[in-house]
């Protein structure tokens, strides 16, 4: 829609992964160093994890567009498979054929591939995008797959891609072996701020029939307080921004374009660091436990319960306790704009 007005060729932020546009911060350009590295020692199991919209996918796409020629690969990104719906899909991705349905004679015919595949002196690895979602029944049978080996060399090399959840299952106790068999793990983090305006230009230009500024500083910067850094929600205000500004038949995207993008995104980003789910249930059972354990044996004891005349948030429970409470400042508001927040997947 906004393409000719704008001098574009295409649309610069569009959400499909695209190898044009790539642009690796230096948290992709560490990660795919890991994976080229543990790929080129012939590591068993690596760990590559990262929040929702980081650049994941686009990263497992770059490296596999990259293997070497004697490398074969299987990338799954349907995660939600059981152990047995799992070695099917790496017989399609591998192009085995086989009449085998069970397990055992799946594993068999697996192992056999990847040995004539070893003679011919190649490798294959096995890739998994959203491995938070693979259960512990279908992580049990990777573990069993990690076994195939010969007496010098691994026949298969496992990379596990997920959000930061799939680390808090590889640390519960019942994954410990599976855990100890990691021998790389990477952690992806949203770009900074520099990264974030050079990332903009970067897709501006390869969209532009010739160079040019879209965005003015003040617009980049409004997009960074909002994203944190995110490239998926980067694209998304971008977009949404590039609209709002042909709709005013503005030649660039200034402040106040953002301002009403973000706004009709209703899109806010927390001015804290997000707690991780899991962490955060813990921390409110034990707490639950611990009251109910005070109150019942202060009940038992004779000891009488003062409650507050009046509960408040954290304040009361600050005067309570008699001591002060210290918490972070809270990042100045842009001007006006304060949208609920959304959750987008």
């Amino acid at each position: 829609m906004y393409n000719a007005f704008f001098d574009l060729k295409k649309k610069p932020f569009k959400l499909v992964p695209n190898p044009e546009f790539l642009f690796l911060g230096k948290c992709h350009e560490e990660a795919l160093a890991h994976l080229t590295y543990a790929t080129s020692q012939g590591d068993g199991f690596v760990e590559i994890t990262g929040e929702v919209g980081t650049g994941k996918t686009t990263l497992c796409r770059v490296f596999l567009e990259d293997l070497d020629k004697n490398i074969e690969a299987a990338f799954i990104f349907n995660s939600k498979l059981n152990s047995t719906q799992l070695l099917k899909t790496i017989h399609k991705e591998l192009g085995i054929i086989s009449i085998a349905n069970g397990p055992v004679e799946l594993t068999i015919d697996l192992n056999d591939f990847l040995l004539e595949k070893k003679s011919q002196g190649k490798s294959v690895i096995l890739l998994i995008d959203e491995a938070q979602n693979l259960g512990k029944e279908t992580l049990e049978q990777l573990r069993l797959l990690s076994n195939l080996e010969t007496t010098r060399s691994k026949l298969l090399q496992i990379i596990l891609v997920g959000q930061p959840e799939l680390r808090e299952i590889l640390d519960t106790y019942e994954m410990r072996q599976l855990r100890q068999r990691i021998n790389l793990s990477c952690h992806i983090h949203p770009m900074t701020k520099k990264e974030t305006f050079d990332y903009i230009t970067h897709r501006v230009n390869v969209a532009s029939r010739k160079s040019q500024t879209l965005f003015t500083r003040s617009a980049q910067k409004i997009i960074y307080r909002f994203t944190r850094g995110i490239p998926r929600l980067i694209n998304i205000a971008c977009d949404r921004s590039l609209l709002v500004a042909y709709s005013l038949n503005q030649k660039k995207v200034s402040s106040s374009s953002v301002k009403i993008a973000v706004d009709e995104l209703d899109m806010r980003i927390r001015n804290q660091p997000r707690i991780n789910s899991f962490w955060k249930k813990t921390a409110m059972a034990s707490f639950s436990i611990i009251f109910i354990i005070c109150f019942i044996s202060a009940a038992i004891m004779g000891i009488p319960v003062k409650w507050p005349d009046k509960i408040k948030g954290i304040e009361t429970v600050s005067k309570t306790l008699k001591e002060p409470i210290i918490t972070s400042e809270p990042l100045d508001p842009v001007n006006e704009v304060e949208p609920p927040l959304i959750e987008i997947e």
